[in-house]
């Protein structure tokens, strides 16, 4: 799944869950996929932190 599926997908989770709640196995989704977007994040950063070269 690429991240701006992730993205849209958590989205779509959030209004859900403020429209109608969610089920217990959408919140485990949500949860999972908000991990999944962290860690992107945090991956992404970390690769341009090793870019940086110090002068």
């Amino acid at each position: 799944m690429k991240i701006e599926d992730v993205i849209n997908r958590i989205n779509i989770l959030y209004k859900k869950s403020k429209e109608e709640g969610l089920t217990e196995q959408e919140t485990l989704e949500q949860k999972e996929l908000r991990q999944r977007y962290i860690n992107n994040v945090k991956t992404n950063f970390r690769a341009q932190l090793e870019t940086i070269e110090k002068k």
